[in-house]
């Protein structure tokens, strides 16, 4: 009967969810199967299963693009689901949630996502830029009058930040992350090797092949898929390389974003973040040789977190624990 306070990472890929005293209780894609009426069929894990395999009268959704909310009724019906599977039967007080955004997004955009969790069954809702709650999740010193630098790259959204005092002293949100780089794998295929591939085998591919610096040892794939000439289906073997020389564009980008905003920080702030380094947080960070590369063209100190993929989260979930800490942190919707 006591009322839970829970944080919720909702991101484009991934939707994650921590219950203060329990931690992370749910890891779920951010994925809803729809029938023609529009009502929700499958979510979550189940979903992703139908991507590209649906029948004329389902379809596959992300409610979730660039890290906010493309579909308001899809998103609500997922959100309503993992907070079902979470609280259970057994709770009769609405929990109190904390959800992770991206930086730079609209006021809009913000209440969309306050108003789908509120439409699913939550009460208060208060949000956090996910790089903060990164920082606070990786244990920098967000509260003290010290630079850090926070790369979080996640499925939709890649947010770059430099941190101090409890805020944000700059920041860059580029709408280029994991999606980005999937999608560069199946565009690769398309044009270069005349086979198509959906988006699961293409995801696949990226995290068994994916990397920005050549290998100790080289690593290859069999992959099936569509010929683009005959239509037919076609199996080829793929190398580290192939997909190597695919991703650079992306990240390229990525890599411009944080150079240019190292560029605009203060001085006193780049000194600190020499000493401290730069944190990589997100799926993203776990790009083979990322680390190495942003290190190479900035010249400073890189680390890759411990688990990236709940960096976010954790730090969501420690302003539950430590409301009087961090309660500052949060935005009130």
């Amino acid at each position: 009967m006591f009322r839970k306070h829970i944080a919720v990472d909702l991101g484009t890929a991934n939707t994650l969810v921590f219950v203060q005293s329990q931690g992370i209780v749910l890891n779920e894609p951010s994925v809803v199967a729809v029938d023609a009426a529009g009502r929700a069929v499958a979510i979550g894990g189940e979903a992703k299963q139908f991507i590209g395999k649906t029948p004329h009268n389902l379809n596959t959704i992300r409610p979730l693009r660039d890290g906010v909310i493309a579909d308001f009724d899809a998103a609500q019906a997922m959100i309503a689901a993992f907070l079902k599977k979470v609280i259970g039967g057994g709770m009769r007080m609405k929990p109190d949630v904390v959800i992770c955004v991206p930086t730079n997004i609209t006021d809009v955009e913000r209440r969309a996502v306050a108003e789908a969790a509120t439409s699913a069954g939550a009460r208060n809702v208060r949000l956090i830029e996910e790089p903060l709650a990164a920082a606070v999740g990786a244990g920098l010193p967000v509260l003290e009058p010290v630079g850090s630098m926070v790369v979080d790259i996640g499925g939709g959204t890649t947010d770059i930040a430099v941190i101090t005092l409890g805020g944000m002293a700059g920041s860059r949100s580029l709408k280029m992350a994991g999606d980005a780089l999937t999608a560069a794998v199946q565009r690769f295929l398309q044009e270069k090797k005349q086979l198509i591939v959906g988006e699961n085998m293409a995801e696949r591919i990226k995290m068994a092949l994916g990397s920005v610096e050549p290998l100790p040892e080289p690593l290859t794939l069999d992959v099936s898929g569509k010929d683009l000439t005959s239509a037919g289906p076609r199996t080829l073997t793929l190398s580290d390389g192939d997909i190597r020389e695919c991703l650079q564009p992306v990240v390229g980008k990525i890599v411009d974003a944080l150079l240019d905003l190292l560029e605009r920080t203060a001085p006193e702030l780049s000194g600190d973040i020499m000493r401290q380094g730069i944190l990589l947080t997100g799926g993203g960070a776990l790009l083979r040789g990322l680390d190495a590369r942003i290190a190479s063209a900035t010249g400073l100190p890189v680390r890759v977190d411990s688990d990236p993929l709940t960096t976010v989260l954790r730090g969501a979930g420690l302003t539950l624990d430590a409301p009087d800490r961090y309660g500052d942190l949060l935005i009130a919707c």
